[in-house]
């Protein structure tokens, strides 16, 4: 039956204007194998039986029986799965999230508790746990204590630059060895720069303990002296550990090294002086050599390296006689003596009497143990050592910093005779 609306009469013409066709319903659910949303038996605008151009049984990424609008028949938003709770029943939905406000992807949870970013960045210095131990009212343990002294004694500042010599007058005792160790314990904790150079005449070994990285050596440095200007360039002639400890190789040409003179040695240090605020020596065997002047008189300390045996003890008393006879006993006072095991098993002496002995010369003593990893004579790995190895190493770094206040930073005791320069 036609309906006529009195608001389409037309009073000019004393007329009714003809009805409005009736529209189609819309289909008001989403399911599958509704009929065309467009209106019942409307033909397919694009030829009946037209292939799927997403291959068949493709699910739509929207879900089955939607409007070309990007919206279901009904007009409501497609549903939400990210706030629901329930996943998608197909793969394509979960593939292809709605669009809409909620973004370009599936809503990002917050982490449930125990699962979220890791808390190893959380602050781990000695202050800090000192405090929390305060507030709950924990108090440290004696080994806790010790650790934490240690470390505050290697951090300790450096007002502009401490120099160490490693020496012994007795080949294969471990000299560079500990000079290794010794470095790398100080790179590792403390912020600042640390070097330690070869300037053993005879093929030193100390470029051989670290990942090479360069081809340079002493000598390369010094010829490129007149052109360095900052850390950068220095950089370019040393090799560096996984402890941030640097090396400077030695010359590996015999007739190169033997050419390496006081002159020479001074000038390499003040160089890298100008970068490092620790720098060490890894002297020849002996001390006697011609870069051997030079050492001693710009070095603010000494460690002397020992074997546990009657004949190493014998060498290292020799070597501090000597330095006292000619003009070096300030140095004498300042050495730490580190014996140094070579080989596993008991020591061939009384390592008490032994130690008697030297304190009674010098500021103190340091044994390191024996270890397999130092016996390879390869690269040196801090994390490879045994535990008594490497607190070894750490108190004897602890000692040469228990030096750094006294040192002020700059050669701090009376020059060398001889009109050797001090620093």
């Amino acid at each position: 039956m036609t309906r006529f609306d009195p608001a389409r009469f037309d009073g000019a013409n004393s007329a009714w204007l003809p009805p409005e066709p009736a529209r189609p319903t819309e289909p008001t659910g989403s399911t599958a194998g509704e009929a065309y949303p467009h209106g019942a038996g409307r033909a397919d605008p694009h030829g009946a039986g037209r292939a799927d151009p997403h291959g068949a049984g493709h699910a739509d990424p929207y879900g089955a029986g939607r409007a070309n609008d990007g919206r279901p028949g009904d007009g409501r938003p497609f549903p939400d799965h990210t706030r629901q709770g329930s996943p998608p029943e197909n793969d394509a939905a979960r593939e292809f999230p709605p669009p809409g406000p909620q973004g370009h992807g599936p809503a990002r949870r917050a982490a449930p508790l125990g699962t979220g970013p890791s808390t190893d960045a959380s602050p781990r210095s000695g202050a800090w746990r000192r405090a929390v131990d305060a507030m709950l009212g924990r108090r440290a343990s004696a080994a806790e204590v010790r650790r934490q002294n240690l470390h505050d004694r290697i951090t300790q500042p450096v007002t502009g630059d401490y120099r160490i010599a490693l020496l012994s007058l007795k080949g294969g005792v471990g000299k560079t060895t500990v000079t290794v160790g010794l470095g790398s314990v100080l790179a590792s904790l403390r912020g600042d720069n640390v070097v330690a150079v070869d300037a053993n005449p005879d093929f030193g070994t100390l470029g051989e303990r670290v990942p090479r990285q360069t081809t340079s050596t002493v000598r390369d440095l010094l010829a490129a002296r007149p052109y360095i200007r900052s850390y950068a360039d220095v950089r370019l002639h040393t090799s560096q550990s996984s402890s941030r400890l640097e090396v400077v190789a030695g010359e590996r040409d015999p007739a190169a090294s033997e050419a390496f003179t006081d002159r020479d040695y001074r000038a390499v240090v003040e160089t890298l002086c100008t970068h490092y605020g620790i720098v060490l020596t890894d002297c020849g065997t002996g001390i006697m050599h011609s870069a051997m002047d030079g050492v001693l008189s710009l070095a603010h300390a000494l460690v002397l390296v020992s074997s546990p045996a009657v004949d190493g003890a014998r060498s290292a008393a020799a070597t501090l006689d000597w330095l006292g006879l000619h003009g070096y006993a300030h140095l004498v006072e300042r050495t730490v003596v580190v014996v140094s095991a070579n080989r596993p098993g008991a020591a061939s002496i009384d390592m008490e009497e032994l130690t008697r002995h030297f304190l009674a010369r010098c500021r103190a003593v340091v044994v390191i143990p024996f270890d397999e990893h130092l016996a390879e004579g390869s690269v040196v790995e801090l994390d490879r050592l045994r535990p008594r190895t490497r607190d070894a190493f750490v108190e004897l770094a602890a000692m040469m910093a228990d030096d750094f206040p006294a040192a002020g930073g700059r050669h701090a005791v009376p020059a060398a005779p001889d009109g050797l320069r001090a620093w």
